[in-house]
């Protein structure tokens, strides 16, 4: 079976993440599904977002009329000034335009800032319907939103009903850094696959919170016995790529997890220097491309079953070869 090719918020490589046109573009370059992150809105509409601090990806900062709503906020552990999503309605949000994330990276994407406004899960939803292709759809800070009010998953279950997606008709991934989150979308029903996603370090933030110091590590959870924790509980795990390009135990996890009946995804495909692992980094900088086709190679070659590329037509090319 050949790898999955998720466009990782669209193609954003080539576009602003998570825009209509991002999308567009990566279901024309043969992905076989997209990637939308989902936050909430002020009246409860599931946004299509990397955050919902959205300073770095709209034009925000430049609205006088939403000068006001700049307020610093505290999150586990950490605080982040700016604006967020959750103090707009859906109506205020979609007078805001896209901007490209990592404009020093990818200047070529800030010739199409202010062209296109935000979009909703349900926009995303009938985008890949229409082009008979799949979605994995990210749940974020889902724990957060519940602390003010927000049942996260409840949301994402009722969208995913109403638009036609909850019975398996299309091909749906449930994914989370937050395994509760993930239970949560099960329990009411939602046919789908659900991948739970592992950073390289730290410790989840839902089962931090109820767990304290007990709470295992994504390391642990990526470790045999923790693999065999989540069988029965999801249908995989998405690892950061850290995992398998030379750090905690490089070509063996994606066989771990097979040898359990878990499929093993990986993120993100990036061919620019500074994502590339150091022994596939070549000279030109770090906005240049180095050897991507060798590292993800590498990952083909460990069987992994699904990666999340921001160059879709790149990720194309190496994992159906």
């Amino acid at each position: 079976m050949s790898t999955l090719v998720i466009g990782h918020r669209g193609a954003p490589g080539y576009r602003p993440e998570h825009t209509r046109s991002s999308y567009e573009l990566a279901l024309a370059q043969g992905v076989d599904a997209v990637e939308p992150d989902v936050v909430v809105s002020k009246d409860g509409v599931l946004v299509v977002r990397h955050e919902n601090e959205i300073s770095t990806t709209t034009d925000v900062a430049d609205r006088p009329e939403f000068a006001a709503r700049r307020v610093t906020k505290r999150f586990a552990g950490y605080e982040l000034t700016g604006w967020f999503t959750e103090d707009f309605t859906w109506d205020e949000l979609s007078r805001l335009r896209c901007r490209e994330r990592l404009p020093k990276l990818r200047p070529d994407n800030t010739a199409y800032d202010g062209q296109e406004p935000m979009l909703r899960l349900r926009d995303v939803l009938e985008l890949a319907a229409a082009a008979d292709r799949g979605v994995v759809v990210e749940l974020k800070h889902a724990v957060y939103f519940a602390s003010i009010g927000w049942d996260l998953p409840g949301l994402v279950a009722a969208e995913l009903h109403a638009a036609g997606w909850a019975d398996g008709i299309h091909p749906l991934v449930i994914e989370s850094f937050e395994s509760t989150a993930l239970a949560q979308v099960r329990e009411q029903g939602i046919v789908a696959r659900y991948v739970y996603l592992l950073e390289a370090t730290g410790t989840p933030v839902d089962l931090a919170l109820a767990q304290g110091r007990d709470a295992p590590t994504y390391a642990w959870t990526a470790s045999p016995p923790g693999l065999d924790s989540l069988v029965g509980q999801v249908d995989g795990i998405s690892v950061d790529k850290a995992f398998l390009t030379g750090a905690t135990r490089p070509g063996t996890l994606v066989a771990d997890a097979h040898a359990r009946g878990l499929l093993a995804y990986t993120w993100t495909c990036r061919p620019e220097n500074t994502f590339l692992s150091r022994p596939y980094r070549r000279g030109g900088g770090k906005r240049a491309f180095g050897d991507y086709t060798g590292e993800w190679g590498m990952l083909r070659d460990l069987g992994v079953d699904g990666v999340f590329a921001d160059h879709p037509d790149l990720a194309v090319a190496v994992f159906r070869r």
